[in-house]
């Protein structure tokens, strides 16, 4: 029996402390000698992303697009773009994912398309068809300007002049990406079919694109200026607050529909992406109660640079906006700077321990088991037109997103020797490929597996409880969370301090008045810190688990 088969008589909550894992299909395996990543490329190499512990692999875009921002410019929501192979290709790898016990989580780009669609096609040849207002349309102001002073994620103006239908169309991305409509119904409904046929074909559930992005102001009101300490020089789009042009309030009556409808598959699953300018409150609100998503992650902890005050904030913001939510931490995707560039390569292990004694499922991102650094990238290679356009200042995502490596070779093992890859293959990255790591016992590989073991087999650290420890109870550079269920108590320390940081003493008592401090579970990689008495000793880049009873 199948996965899929044996879903109805699973636990429906399995996504409840999950661990997904992010694959990137142009950037995991070319099986078909062209240079790029496919979906056959993906079931060749499922082994390893099942030996890795985790419960779901969550697939980037791959959808059936002119590739302008690489697949999350869709121009056919039902099918499979020939570059990453077909739908049979997909239905194999599902097959395979479920045989080796992944569910098979995969991108919905619903708030926009490609201007290649044949929705758009339509719409944009007069005001009077069948899909004339299935796109956000507006007159240009007397003097011929844009509707409003809305700014684009990619530089320049939200809006594009159509000479045909002499109007602007919205377009939160590149102009290639026109914003859909969502306060018509039929867009609404058409966006919910396409989610059905994918849930049909077997999929475990979604990951939604910026989820916060479908709904806009019908009165298209000037965002208002943002203020200047939060303003980052090299991206226009970060001097207004983007009060006007995302996250309306509609948008939570329509994941409602989502969500009823995901119910009608037991055990799927959804994970909302928020973007904008304060994610954790929109986070919380909408995964708050069981007819929202189920789960969503922000930025605010992908790209952290590790400092203990600076997590320590950020899970105090999230404490304070309820307990009835539910988080899905990360530290790495294909849109930021790896996480073992930004906490320090020397401390990707660290990262990762940290991530897995938070409360609430957890993602990774290929590579980050192999502890890849960023790539850094020429400005001929690079790709993604988030940096080309905004050279050097903002240097783009091509630097996470270059290829998986899986032997120490030319291309990595990831495509034939003598071929170009879409993005060259990071030289640094070659001792750490995945065949050199499985070889050595001790390899972060081999480590980062027993961790998420660890986590897996622990219920308290899937499931439990969570008590952030005040920074103040704590020494400069130490974070700490006490995980909890019922009389089961576990208290997740970490010393975050710089390697020329000194040791530090940790007072028990002072922590959890008069509980002992019980047995201390082996973390790998981890030497077990030192007690002296009630006194737990730790150095700079450790992480201690343990048992308080």
């Amino acid at each position: 029996m199948t996965l899929s088969q044996q879903r109805l008589h699973d636990r429906h909550d399995w996504w409840r402390g999950a661990t997904l894992y992010q694959i990137y299909p142009r950037s995991f395996l070319d099986a078909n000698g062209d240079g790029t990543g496919d979906l056959n490329g993906i079931t060749e190499r499922l082994d390893h992303v099942a030996s890795l512990g985790v419960d779901a692999i969550w697939l980037s875009p791959f959808f059936t697009s002119p590739m302008d921002d690489f697949g999350y410019d869709v121009a056919d929501y039902r099918d499979v773009d020939p570059m990453f192979g077909t739908l049979d290709d997909f239905r194999a790898l599902v097959e395979r994912a479920h045989g080796l016990g992944l569910r098979v989580i995969i991108d919905q780009v619903l708030s926009h398309s490609s201007d290649q669609h044949a929705w758009f096609q339509e719409s944009r040849q007069d005001r009077t068809n069948a899909r004339a207002d299935w796109y956000v349309w507006a007159d240009p102001r007397p003097d011929g300007n844009p509707p409003n002073n809305w700014m684009a994620a990619f530089g320049g103006r939200a809006w594009t002049f159509d000479a045909r239908r002499q109007q602007y169309y919205l377009h939160n991305f590149l102009p290639s990406q026109p914003d859909l409509n969502f306060h018509h119904p039929e867009v609404q409904q058409a966006q919910l079919d396409n989610l059905c046929f994918w849930l049909d074909l077997g999929v475990d559930g979604f990951r939604f694109d910026v989820v916060n992005y479908y709904f806009h102001d019908p009165a298209l009101t000037d965002n208002p200026p943002m203020p200047r300490e939060r303003v980052q020089p090299g991206n226009p789009q970060s001097y207004q607050f983007q009060k006007h042009n995302i996250e309306q309030p509609e948008n939570l009556a329509y994941l409602e529909r989502i969500r009823a409808l995901l119910d009608e598959y037991p055990g799927a699953t959804t994970v909302g992406e928020i973007a904008g300018n304060d994610q954790l409150p929109t986070m919380a609100a909408y995964t708050q109660g069981e007819s929202r998503l189920h789960m969503a992650y922000t930025f605010d902890l992908l790209g952290s640079t590790g400092d203990a005050t600076e997590l320590h904030d950020v899970l105090a913001r999230y404490r304070e906006l309820g307990e009835d939510t539910w988080p899905c931490w990360a530290l790495s995707n294909h849109d930021v700077e790896r996480s073992a560039t930004s906490w320090g390569e020397e401390r990707a292990l660290l990262a990762l321990t940290v991530l897995c004694s938070l409360r609430g499922s957890l993602c990774l991102y290929q590579g980050e088991e192999l502890g890849l650094p960023e790539a850094e990238l020429a400005y001929e290679d690079l790709q993604d037109p988030f940096g080309i356009n905004l050279w050097p200042e903002v240097k783009g995502r091509d630097g996470c997103r270059t290829p998986m490596v899986w032997e120490d070779a030319p291309n990595g093992g990831f495509c034939l020797e003598g071929l170009a890859p879409w993005l060259p293959v990071f030289e640094r990255h070659r001792p750490l490929a995945v065949a050199r790591q499985d070889a050595m016992t001790d390899s972060l590989l081999a480590r980062v597996r027993r961790l998420l073991a660890l986590r897996g087999g622990t219920l308290l650290l899937r499931q439990g409880e969570q008590t952030l420890i005040d920074h103040a109870n704590l020494p400069d550079g130490v974070f700490g969370v006490l995980r909890h269920d019922g009389e089961q108590r576990l208290l997740c320390l970490a010393h975050l301090g710089q390697a020329t940081s000194d040791r530090v003493k940790i007072d028990l008592d002072a922590l959890i008045p008069g509980a002992d401090g019980g047995s201390s579970l082996a973390l790998p990689g981890m030497a077990t810190p030192l007690r002296e008495g009630r006194q737990l000793i730790m150095e700079p880049g450790q992480a201690a688990w343990l048992h308080i009873v």
